[in-house]
């Protein structure tokens, strides 16, 4: 690297550690094109995410999740609005900042381990890999704190076909945290696991946001395991559809009336539509259903200032 290329990505680090913000993105716009077909994946997004926040991301097939999360990797380009993770635009990078952004801003966690995971190496063997790539000093010292971190201090000097499943990605977890990143994106890391081992994993995460200071991005389908993380956004159609926020008992009972003390569970949760930065919200399906209103169908919205409440129907 340059000295005028270290002295800018400096000044952008020392810009990135005034904002409260990993990772934002502004009406981002992923398009994928052929020879003859163009195919939107994500069509104007909204999001922000706080550091150190642990977050699901969540959406069925097809919804732009995945695409998310590779942009967010440096795994591909956004093609239009704005994506700025550590206070830095990936949409201005060239070739080059993309590479210092994925050896030194992210890991990543695949729910096929086999992309992060060397067969015939012991567990420490694999931690150990990408620091030796880098030139990193104090390999084996670091390799085997970041396998205690991820709970397999017992497990070190064990090969893959050793381990089970759980305890694999384990070690997958524990590589993607060998560049020390501000940021970990894991695609569907609990897909090919039991639920109880999903659930040690989903711990792992948690303990790794909590005690390192991570910021943890988790895509997932499971809404069993979303259901156990405070902040899940749910994205539908390449755009931020809604937002479940876990409250408290007594944040529901101070912004909710007509609650009786005996009907709050200890921990509730509230689903929030968003309505984006150009004034958009995109409805959920059984409302329209229920309304027997159709995508592109015109409806009226009524305005309730006094009671800070708008209401949308049927056009006649």
């Amino acid at each position: 690297m340059t000295k005028k290329k270290k002295k800018k990505l400096e000044h952008e680090q020392e810009l990135a550690a005034e904002s409260e913000y990993a990772i934002e993105c502004e009406n981002l716009v992923k398009i994928y094109k052929t020879d003859k077909v163009e195919v939107v994946a994500l069509q104007g997004l909204d999001l922000q995410i706080k550091r150190g926040e642990l977050v699901a991301i969540v959406g069925t097939s097809g919804s732009g999740k995945s695409t998310l999360l590779n942009m967010l990797g440096g795994l591909d380009k956004p093609s239009a609005g704005s994506l700025t993770v550590n206070g830095r635009n990936l949409l201005k990078f060239t070739e080059e900042d993309y590479m210092i952004y994925k050896r030194n801003t992210v890991g990543f966690v695949w729910q096929n381990n086999a992309r992060n995971l060397v067969p015939y190496l012991t567990a420490v063997q694999n931690v150990e890999l990408p620091m030796l790539l880098q030139g990193q000093k104090e390999r084996r010292e670091k390799a085997l704190e970041l396998l205690d971190a991820v709970g397999l201090s017992n497990r070190i000097n064990s090969r893959l076909d050793q381990m089970s499943g759980g305890e694999q990605q384990r070690v997958a977890i524990a590589i993607s945290l060998a560049n020390d990143p501000v940021i970990l994106l894991a695609d569907e890391p609990t897909g090919s696991v039991d639920t109880k081992t999903s659930d040690q994993l989903l711990q792992v995460f948690k303990d790794i946001n909590k005690n390192r200071g991570v910021t943890v991005v988790i895509v997932t389908h499971d809404l069993r395991l979303a259901k156990q993380i405070d902040r899940v956004v749910a994205i539908r159609d390449g755009r931020t559809s809604s937002e479940i926020i876990k409250k408290s008992h007594a944040e529901i009972m101070s912004e909710t009336s007509g609650w009786d003390e005996g009907e709050v569970p200890e921990e509730a949760s509230e689903e929030l539509i968003v309505l984006d930065r150009t004034g958009r919200l995109q409805l959920p399906k059984d409302y329209l259903e229920a309304l027997d209103i159709k995508g592109g169908a015109k409806v009226k919205a009524d305005l309730d200032a006094e009671n800070e409440r708008i209401y949308i129907r049927k056009a006649e």
